[in-house]
């Protein structure tokens, strides 16, 4: 089972996933696996990193993966629950790995990774939760390389929410389900 929980920033998105996670590993008697594609690019984003492992607490394995996230995927174990968090940092790190391509090399890299996760997603046999970020609702951004990467953050929730069997919207701590095929 894919559920896949979208929202902007600080919208209660992670805690909310967390939630789902925790509930779906008690119910199954699984234990819970955190999957991380952060990377402390700078202190902020260092303590960012502390705060989401405070919240969590010890409970959960952690799998740190910012880049290999379909290979990662192939090997998941059906008695754990997963949190895959988040998809846009994911995304975010795929562009930063080739920042010195050109634009076309860079939307094909980008276009390649996304269609092998969603590939990869569509034959999980395991429990995931996955995080990511709705970017697409404000002003077009200036600047053609954050064009490019608000452009793929939108082509890449929509391959996921297409092979997701749930789907969340997640907005000022409330979550709105957008699709369920459990119903």
């Amino acid at each position: 089972m894919i559920h896949f929980i979208l929202g902007g920033a600080r919208s209660g998105k992670s805690r909310f996933a967390e939630q789902q996670t925790l509930e779906l590993s008690v119910k199954h008697g699984k234990k819970t696996v955190y999957i991380a594609t952060a990377t402390a690019i700078d202190p902020e984003m260092d303590n960012r990193i502390v705060q989401h492992q405070k919240d969590r607490g010890d409970s959960w394995q952690l799998i740190e993966c910012p880049l290999a996230l379909a290979e990662r995927l192939s090997n998941l174990d059906n008695n754990n629950v997963y949190l895959l968090d988040c998809l846009t940092l994911w995304l975010n790190n795929q562009l930063y790995a080739v920042d010195e391509q050109s634009r076309d090399q860079q939307a094909q890299h980008l276009q390649t990774e996304i269609d092998r996760l969603a590939t990869r997603l569509a034959a999980i046999d395991a429990d995931i939760v996955i995080v990511s970020n709705e970017i697409g609702l404000g002003v077009i951004p200036m600047g053609e390389s954050t064009r490019l990467y608000v452009d793929y953050c939108g082509w890449l929730n929509q391959k996921v929410a297409e092979v997701s069997d749930k789907v969340t919207l997640v907005t000022a701590g409330i979550p709105l389900c957008i699709k369920n095929n459990d119903v």
